[in-house]
């Protein structure tokens, strides 16, 4: 008898502790944050071992190695699917899907912390999994800049301690580097984005400027930009209901304060988010999104609890309107065929403004101890709610008509190998073929002093087209505009738009002159063309009245007549993509 109630023991024993391991494995899963009080953000090998120790012990969560950044090591994708369904081929047709990027600058690591916490909470139940979201997020983006790590480079960030840098490993940022990809990294994010098509996107980051209440800020893609009734769903309905319900949990939130070195109660402007930014290359695509933007001063624990809340609000907004979201989406993939123009050029339309009931404090201008001149200190001990000017209304400024198709002269094999990696449709001339294009020639640009992003940007171009016909070799390629990638299309081809090819200095080549003329063996020729030609004699000597300075420059009135000569070569200036107009 004593036998077997020794045995039975045992054997309870057994379930006791096997029940208890079970409980401590799957309750577990503390993150550094957590283990450090709050003060500490993981580190790029911690954040990738806490994930891959989810998906072993939890089967709605997936990690997958995707690509290569300029660090040497992967990318990775988690996702988060209570299905433990991974193929996005048929989640895209079922599931919203919500994207969530962080660490594109790790210093500002909120978002590594928080999503962790999420991903955890959801596995262990302790948030309502949501049934018709799915959930991706890159856990570390820039891995180079992660692996950079100090505790210096973020002056005005409070915590945590130690963090990474904001240049990847090649000193990009990648938050410029979403249409130009001359990083492995961003190559890497347009192969996952393409692959997610998410619905919703959202980048975490911290803010630099003034000072205020807010724990929480939100930078929307502009609303007017997105355009349509995808514009109209961000504007009125998407952003109302995130700050409704996260004022309601005690996280009042604003728009991104724009404002720096003033104080915000003067009014501000909306942040345009361009293609090179991560939310306005999602925009191309017809996804909404948002960049969260904490601010530096508040407490490290605050900012990754306040993002943390908010992701969960955006992930309750896309399970209950996932179905007009997506709707939204697939109506918004052929809009373009209403279209006759697109814009180029966006500015504030000042007849339109929104008043914020902000939330900021007090401002004095007081002698600096340092300069001994006057310096901006905000006052804390007072507090203010006062109605502040928001210009979040955008028009055009200028438009360009929407071709039928671009043909794309062979050689650039820079330029069509980001169509391809966007997924851009073409086609390729099979030989030599004579058509009728719109042909543009370079009239004006002007080119930064300063070095950005590894690029000297030209701005304010202008181009004038003219009619011609033009023979293309075997190898050209023909990319049509009726397709879903017309967005990136037509930021990236026509010059004149902020983020275009050209812009970016793809197309430097043929800025340069490449042949020219020795003055004196050219002056019997000029004379001769002159003689030959009494359109352009006159119009060399009214030139030439009218202006002292042409008059009184020898080599700049041979140059104008080399120019307007048969000598002077064609490729100089001269737009190497064309536009099929019909």
């Amino acid at each position: 008898m004593k036998i077997r109630i020794f045995a039975f023991t045992i054997f309870i024993l057994s379930i006791i502790s096997c029940e208890s391991k079970k409980t401590h494995t799957t309750a577990g899963f503390p993150t550094p944050f957590e283990q450090s009080d709050s003060t500490e953000t993981t580190t790029y090998l911690q954040a990738i071992d806490f994930y891959i120790k989810l998906a072993k012990e939890f089967s709605a969560i997936n990690i997958q190695t995707i690509g290569e950044t300029d660090s040497g090591y992967p990318l990775h994708m988690v996702t988060y699917n209570p299905d433990g369904n991974f193929n996005f081929q048929k989640l895209k047709k079922n599931k919203t899907i919500v994207f969530i990027n962080n660490g594109i600058h790790p210093g500002e690591s909120d978002g590594i912390d928080a999503t962790m916490l999420l991903y955890r909470d959801f596995a262990l139940g302790k948030l309502n999994p949501p049934k018709n979201t799915t959930i991706v997020t890159i856990p570390i983006y820039n891995v180079g800049g992660a692996l950079n790590r100090n505790s210096t480079s973020r002056v005005n960030q409070n915590g945590p301690k130690s963090y990474g840098f904001r240049g990847n490993a090649t000193n990009y940022d990648l938050n410029r580097d979403f249409i130009k990809n001359d990083t492995k990294n961003s190559r890497t994010f347009t192969e996952i984005f393409h692959m997610v098509d998410p619905d919703v996107f959202i980048d975490n980051h911290v803010s630099n400027g003034a000072d205020y209440q807010y724990t929480l800020t939100h930078l929307f893609t502009q609303h007017n930009k997105l355009g349509g009734e995808l514009g109209a769903y961000i504007h009125k309905e998407m952003m109302p209901a995130l700050e409704n319900t996260l004022q309601k949990d005690g996280w009042p939130i604003t728009p991104y304060v724009n404002v720096f070195n003033k104080v915000p109660e003067g009014g501000f402007s909306q942040f345009i988010d361009h293609p090179r930014y991560s939310t306005g290359y999602a925009a191309l695509w017809n996804t909404f999104g948002m960049m969260v933007e904490t601010h530096m001063l508040k407490p490290y624990n605050k900012r990754v609890r306040g993002t943390y809340a908010l992701l969960n609000k955006i992930i309750d907004i896309a399970e209950k309107d996932g179905t007009r979201i997506k709707a939204l989406r697939t109506k918004a993939k052929t809009r373009h065929k209403n279209w006759t123009y697109y814009p180029t050029k966006w500015g504030i339309d000042s007849s339109k403004t929104t008043i914020l009931n902000f939330k900021g404090f007090e401002a004095d201008t007081i002698i600096s101890k340092v300069t001994g001149l006057n310096r901006l200190k905000y006052n804390r001990k007072r507090p203010f709610t006062k109605p502040v000017p928001y210009q979040n209304y955008f028009k055009p400024l200028d438009s360009v008509k929407i071709p039928k198709a671009y043909i794309i002269k062979k050689g650039w094999e820079q330029v069509i190998s980001r169509l391809q990696l966007n997924h851009i449709k073409y086609s390729v001339i099979k030989q030599d073929t004579s058509l009728m294009v719109e042909s543009y020639k370079i009239l004006d640009y002007k080119t930064s002093q300063h070095p950005y992003e590894g690029h000297y940007l030209h701005d304010n171009t202008k181009v004038v087209g003219s009619l011609k016909k033009i023979t293309f070799s075997k190898g050209a390629i023909v990319v049509p505009t009726d397709q879903s990638g017309i967005r990136y299309l037509l930021e990236t081809m026509e010059p004149a738009t902020k983020d275009s090819f050209f812009n970016w200095n793809f197309f430097d080549a043929i800025l340069q002159q490449k042949e020219g003329f020795s003055p004196y063996v050219f002056e019997d020729l000029a004379a001769e063309i002159l003689e030959n030609n009494s359109f352009l004699k006159d119009s060399f000597e009214e030139k030439k009245a009218l202006e002292p300075a042409f008059n009184n420059d020898w080599f700049a009135q041979l140059n104008w007549i080399y120019l307007h000569s048969k000598y002077y070569e064609p490729a100089h200036l001269q737009y190497p993509v064309y536009r099929i107009l019909k």
